[in-house]
């Protein structure tokens, strides 16, 4: 135990059957540089002057314990963790009749013995000491053991100068810590080991890549008793951190396999309350980095359920190795190949039940809906996917949406995009054009790693969907866009790529009708999912059409771009059936009013110090960008 918490110097003082404790030591082949030291008139002197014996080895701070204790992990980790020196005490505990006392006064340690009870804890000869109070005690025992007081407790010698040695007390509540002097004693304890060794610690892991540093935290863990592991669900994983590379079901029997764990069980969320509440484990590990950050509400709230019913948070210090932020970042990219990339949105709506996107035009922008995350009561939100628009790769070019970027230059958007990003990309297909150039666009999304593809059952020359009958816009007829669809369908060589059927007929004001005939006819002939679009502000159409179409099919993915009925929250959305919410143009239209105030600001004033407050610094620009891709 104590090499394991790094002590790498242990000095032990022998006297009857010294051979036998020296074999046994020996036997472990420990690490640890371990010196003996024995008292060869241990018959008739106590441990005050075995530590007067090895004196000598004794100039530093100090861990000193008496050899017939018995403590669990936490106990020696809560000592050797005291910036200040300590005993442990526990004022939980009534005070023995035999055993020591600490008297505390002042919040210090001024009297330990078996014979105080007055102002006293119970306490066990398990001290860490900084040098500067140690170097104070130890003068003392070599005084009284030089003046021939070798029959006593050292602490005594401590009760002389105590005043001038600044020991505190450390309280380990109910933790396991005893003496055994006497065969009772032996009993007493073999109850407690028993006790201990069915007490339930809870951990909770995200991960599907095991390393050293898991390792070595549950096999601390197992040290407090029975280890219960929870395993965040896929979506709790992919919400926070990244999609997970392993779903649940694979990471829950990881974990199983794992010598010494107790349970494996789901945690739904990365709030451990409904588990808590429903094992009240004994104690809780994790790394000591959720103590700031986003995961501090978590904690709190772990800190308070435990609280309530008496269980207790035990943090070790967090592995921050560069070696596990090489394996992350090989995880980051085995989520950009096209394979990985092109599977996860319907994995996603599969995990989640429904996903959100965000328009990206660039590398940068996609970059922007890659890393964007915001912190909530200890949860984190971000996008789940990147919407790759007619609209804004268009406009970013300066150029009109009436399809006149053609896709080689479209393909070369989504590949800028790709080559910087691991998240899925939904691809605005226009109406798809003719079925012969449907199928090889098809083709070439679904080969460099697209997850979808949206086309709207318009025909001739694309007008933008928001300006509804104010422009000349055909709808194309059911049979024919049906066509288009089984062709693409058809085309296609993996389960993972997704054709949605985008239904114009609220936006050209055909009625309710319509748009529910078509939906039901295009998911007939193979479409995916189906998306409903309306311009008008209020939300009540696209309700009425989602409500009609789950009557009928309660599986097709349904998606909606609430860029005019934008009051809506996703919860809602999620809570009506709606599978997908694409935010479609909301990082071009804030990008250019930006744009056009710093040019402003800089013809105004003849230079650019005016315009500094409202732009982002270089530097914390670059960092968006991955370092490969730095120069």
């Amino acid at each position: 135990m104590l090499e394991e918490a790094g002590v790498c110097e242990i000095i032990i003082t022998t006297g009857l059957f010294d051979d036998v404790l020296v074999d046994y030591c020996q036997s472990l082949e420990l690490q640890a540089d371990i010196t003996f030291v024995k008292n060869e008139a241990y018959q008739d002197t106590n441990y005050i002057y075995s530590i007067y014996c090895a004196r000598e080895y004794l100039d530093d701070d100090i861990l000193l314990m008496h050899g017939d204790l018995v403590f669990e992990e936490q106990v020696l980790r809560q000592v050797l963790a005291s910036e200040k020196s300590c005993m442990a005490v526990s004022r939980m505990h009534s005070l023995p009749d035999k055993d020591f006392k600490a008297v505390i006064e002042d919040g210090r340690i001024t009297k330990i013995g078996v014979e105080f009870f007055d102002r006293a804890a119970a306490a066990w000869p398990l001290y860490m000491l900084k040098k500067r109070d140690w170097d104070v005690w130890l003068e003392q025992i070599v005084f009284c053991c030089e003046r021939g007081d070798v029959k006593c407790y050292a602490e005594k010698a401590f009760n002389e100068i105590s005043d001038a040695c600044s020991v505190f007390p450390m309280d380990i509540g109910k933790l396991l810590c005893s003496e055994i002097d006497t065969p009772e004693d032996l009993e007493a304890l073999s109850m407690q080991m028993g006790e201990l060794e069915n007490r339930l610690v809870y951990m909770c892991f995200s991960t599907d890549m095991l390393h050293s540093g898991h390792v070595a935290i549950i096999k601390k863990a197992k040290r407090l008793g029975k280890l219960m592991i929870g395993v965040l669900s896929d979506e709790a994983v992919a919400s926070y951190k990244r999609f997970p590379l392993l779903p649940f079901s694979e990471r829950k029997v990881m974990f199983e396999n794992i010598a010494g764990v107790y349970q494996v069980v789901e945690q739904k969320s990365l709030s451990y309350r409904e588990n808590l509440e429903r094992y009240m484990p004994s104690f809780v590990v994790h790394g000591d980095d959720w103590r700031s950050g986003f995961q501090k509400p978590v904690r709190d709230e772990v800190a308070k359920v435990l609280d309530s019913y008496g269980g207790m948070l035990v943090e070790f210090p967090y592995s921050d190795d560069e070696k596990y932020r090489i394996l992350e970042k090989r995880a980051r990219s085995e989520l950009s190949l096209p394979d990985m990339r092109r599977a996860r949105l319907r994995k996603t709506i599969e995990m989640k039940g429904t996903v959100t996107a965000i328009e990206a035009h660039s590398g940068l922008t996609g970059l922007i809906a890659e890393k964007t995350v915001v912190y909530q009561n200890g949860e984190a939100r971000q996008f789940d996917a990147m919407w790759v628009s007619s609209l804004c790769d268009s406009t970013a070019k300066g150029k009109p949406d009436i399809e006149l970027v053609d896709m080689t230059s479209r393909f070369r958007t989504i590949d800028d995009i790709m080559e910087v990003t691991t998240k899925p990309v939904i691809f605005d297909g226009d109406t798809g054009g003719l079925p012969e150039h449907f199928v090889y666009t098809v083709k070439t999304l679904e080969r460099i790693g697209v997850s979808m593809v949206i086309v709207e059952d318009k025909i001739g020359l694309k007008k933008n969907s928001l300006f509804g009958n104010e422009v000349c816009q055909t709808q194309d007829s059911i049979a024919k866009f049906s066509e288009k669809i089984a062709a693409g369908k058809k085309a296609q060589k993996t389960r993972d790529f997704m054709i949605c059927a985008r239904i114009e007929s609220l936006i050209l004001e055909k009625g309710m009708e319509d748009a529910l005939e078509r939906a039901f006819a295009f998911v007939n002939a193979g479409a995916d999912a189906v998306m409903i679009h309306s311009r008008k502000r209020e939300p009540d159409e696209i309700f009425e059409f989602v409500e009609k179409f789950r009557q009928e099919d309660k599986n097709t993915v349904l998606v909606v771009v609430p860029t005019t009925f934008n009051k809506v929250t996703e919860e809602e959305f999620k809570a009506r059936g709606v599978n997908i919410v694409i935010y479609a143009n909301q990082l071009i239209r804030a990008g250019v009013p930006a744009m056009q105030n710093a040019a402003k600001m800089i013809l105004e004033n003849h230079r650019a110090k005016e315009c500094d407050d409202m732009c982002m610094s270089i530097k914390d620009i670059i960092t968006l960008i991955p370092e490969e891709e730095q120069v």
